[in-house]
């Protein structure tokens, strides 16, 4: 009967190997140290991290229709504000402004991104923003709509890709609202132009109602 065999020490076999049969190493016996520096593994064939957070900066948000304009300390008209806080106590958030008692009241805020070299072409996207009220809630309705356009980079766009409604905000509290996107044509590079819009509606004469955009990730799949 034939017995098996165990070499503990390296082997160099100048010809060619056949084997009547063949143990399939356990998955983790390969591992980083045993890939060289020069094998260039394509990107395809590594793990794919789903829904991996890249933040888009909140002072990468500008006027809507202006955007060579940055956001205004005090939001007024059409325009979401941005506000600093104080430094090392609170962190900027982009805001709606007071509107109690001000009606059915929309404003926006725009911010063009790029998604990351490593993102897994045509696979997941998403938008999501953490959001709420601040002092108060809407009496009526408070809501935030993401739209995504992706640039044909030779000044048109695509239409929009964002595929969610727009939910509700009016909470205390902030909570991430997630936003799919159309990624059938997406690729790495692509540039995404995002609108925010705030709508807020109260009628009451109470405390300040005011809706906030505290942080906004594009998540999407990604391999490297």
């Amino acid at each position: 009967m034939a017995s098996d065999a165990v070499i503990v020490d390296d082997i160099h076999i100048a010809g060619d190997v056949s084997a009547g049969g063949l143990a399939v190493p356990a998955d983790a016996s390969i591992e980083d140290k045993h890939i060289a520096a020069s094998a260039a593994i394509e990107r395809y064939k590594m793990a794919q991290d789903a829904t991996a957070p890249f933040s888009v900066p909140l002072l990468s948000f500008r006027v809507w229709n202006n955007l060579g304009s940055l956001l205004p300390s005090t939001p007024a008209s059409d325009d979401l504000g941005i506000v600093g806080g104080a430094f090392a106590t609170a962190s900027p958030v982009i805001s709606s402004g007071d509107l109690k008692a001000a009606g059915a009241t929309t404003r926006y805020a725009r911010a063009i991104y790029q998604i990351p070299p490593e993102y897994d072409a045509f696979a997941t996207v998403q938008i999501v923003c953490h959001a709420g009220m601040n002092t108060t809630v809407a009496d009526n309705s408070a809501t935030l709509d993401v739209e995504c356009y992706r640039s044909d980079r030779d000044g048109s766009m695509s239409a929009d890709l964002a595929t969610t409604a727009a939910q509700s905000i009016n909470s205390l509290t902030f909570a991430d609202k997630t936003f799919a996107v159309t990624s059938t044509a997406m690729r790495g590079g692509a540039i995404l132009d995002l609108r925010l819009t705030v709508a807020v509606n109260d009628a009451a004469t109470g405390t300040a109602v005011i809706a906030m955009v505290g942080a906004v990730e594009v998540q999407c799949d990604i391999r490297a």
